[in-house]
């Protein structure tokens, strides 16, 4: 089971370290990750494994959503089936 995470907000310092801390604290394996800058605007995409989350996913989202009120960004998190049928032609 994965997740695909996003994350969209003005770039700031740790801004990785504090989503994959969340990660950490839920036991989700990150897999892939792609960041970039563009001017001032922090873009990242990461690939979880949640086979092994230790909290249920609505918590896990929950925590990643708090993480983004906190730093004023905005962090969605969305089950792989979910992805894959929103992109299903």
């Amino acid at each position: 089971m994965k997740t695909v995470v996003s994350v969209i907000g003005k770039d700031s310092v740790g801004i990785t370290a504090d989503v994959s801390a969340v990660c950490r604290d839920c036991n989700a394996n990150i897999l892939d990750i792609t960041q970039s800058v563009i001017q001032d605007i922090f873009v990242m995409v990461m690939l979880t494994d949640i086979k092994e989350l230790n909290c249920s996913f609505a918590d896990y989202s929950e925590k990643m959503k708090n993480l983004g009120k906190k730093k004023g960004l905005d962090i969605r998190v969305m089950h792989e089936d979910v992805f894959n049928s929103m992109h299903r032609i």
